[in-house]
């Protein structure tokens, strides 16, 4: 039995336009055997995506760019009865 460590980083760059932008990220490490690192190295995933996102939500409420962006997107999604992922 084999321990290692693991670790994962994550972040993610948002316009705040004006030339502004925040830049938030987070960098977690566990120590695990072996046989079980996959699937820590995805559960560590998730959790920095998540951390980063609960932590850039209220910046991204509170700017106007971001709001008028999500509202442009959404007509274009529904001008071209666009859904989910299709337009990634």
């Amino acid at each position: 039995m084999k321990i290692s460590t693991v670790s994962i980083s994550y972040s993610r760059k948002f316009n705040l336009g004006q030339f502004e932008s925040i830049d938030v990220g987070c960098s977690l490490w566990a120590q695990v055997e072996e046989e079980d690192a996959d699937g820590v190295v995805q559960f560590l995933y998730h959790q920095a995506k998540a951390s980063v996102k609960e932590a850039a939500m209220p910046v991204i409420k509170a700017n106007e760019f971001q709001i008028s962006k999500a509202k442009s997107q959404r007509k274009v999604a529904t001008d071209e009865d666009v859904t989910g992922l299709d337009n990634f």
